[in-house]
């Protein structure tokens, strides 16, 4: 039997421009960058801006101003997702045609009530106008995987998330479809994001089935909330990533993630604190938990 070796390591951050970079975000980036670099790995940078209503003009030019000032180097060019809507088309059509999906016209109201979990009352509907949401139909199945941080995460399809939305009714592309295609597409092997995204895990695994693509190992580091319970996000006012506190705050990612600088490194730059976390980053030492309380990090 021939065992075919594994595949080089390909991690990839992808913030969405919603807003700025906080330390929510740099606790994302710095755990993808250290297991990709520690492996011997690329790391990609893609703009996730499939919103743009939401974009905050101007935060992409300094998304990757932060980057730069934290000491982050990322390899290839940066992709964005708003260049990738052909791909995304062609895949919904495909679905369509196979009747793997189907198109929806139920409004807001009409959902209130079933907690987010789709009934299923657009089933049977088939293609309709523009005006409709595309919903992807799920199996009576149960979707499985084991992250390498929060361990074995299991989830019904049917009863727990029910047929999901890939195109909104206004024409935009859903976050599911985008990242299983991109994440495919630049031939990804490991994903490292927030604790938010691992009950979205199974139903992209689902995705990867049905479109044939590779699953890549996952990692879903905690996500850190604030005194009120809130995480730290780009719509909750959590404050952007300030340039002349780098090396304080990636000294603290570090310590968050379980890694232990050294005191020497104290008045260290961000490139050394990153040259020395990519030699002794262990994801064992990541705490096993899916948030952590900003008031008790150091």
């Amino acid at each position: 039997m021939i065992v075919s070796p594994p595949a080089p390591y390909v991690g990839r951050f992808a913030p969405t421009p919603s807003g700025y970079l906080h330390f929510g975000s740099l606790i994302a980036a710095l755990a993808s960058y250290l297991d990709a670099r520690h492996a011997g790995g690329r790391w990609l940078l893609r703009m996730e801006d499939l919103d743009p209503p939401r974009e905050v003009p101007g935060a992409q030019a300094v998304i990757l101003k932060t980057l730069e000032d934290y000491g982050f180097e990322w390899d290839g060019e940066v992709v964005r997702q708003s260049e990738r809507l052909a791909a995304y088309s062609e895949t919904v059509e495909h679905l369509l045609e196979r009747g793997l999906a189907y198109a929806c016209t139920c409004s807001r109201k009409r959902l209130e009530g079933f907690s987010g979990i789709y009934p299923g009352f657009c089933r049977e509907a088939g293609r309709a106008s523009c005006d409709a949401a595309i919903r992807l139909r799920v199996p009576e199945c149960e979707y499985a995987f084991v992250d390498r941080v929060q361990g074995t995460f299991a989830q019904q399809l049917t009863r727990e998330v029910g047929d999901f939305v890939i195109r909104r009714r206004d024409g935009l592309y859903a976050y599911q479809l985008a990242v299983v295609l991109d994440d495919a597409w630049q031939g990804v092997t490991d994903v490292v994001r927030g604790a938010d995204l691992l009950d979205s895990t199974p139903r992209q695994l689902y995705l990867q089935e049905l479109l044939g693509l590779s699953r890549p190992r996952y990692l879903h580091v905690p996500l850190i909330v604030q005194p009120d319970g809130h995480k730290l996000s780009k719509s909750y006012r959590s404050p952007p990533l300030p340039a002349e506190r780098a090396s304080p705050l990636l000294q603290r990612a570090l310590r968050t993630l379980g890694q232990c600088p050294p005191a020497g490194l104290e008045r260290a730059r961000p490139r050394e604190l990153l040259d020395w976390g990519i030699v002794h980053w262990d994801a064992e030492r990541i705490p096993r938990r899916k948030t952590l309380a900003e008031a008790t990090l150091g």
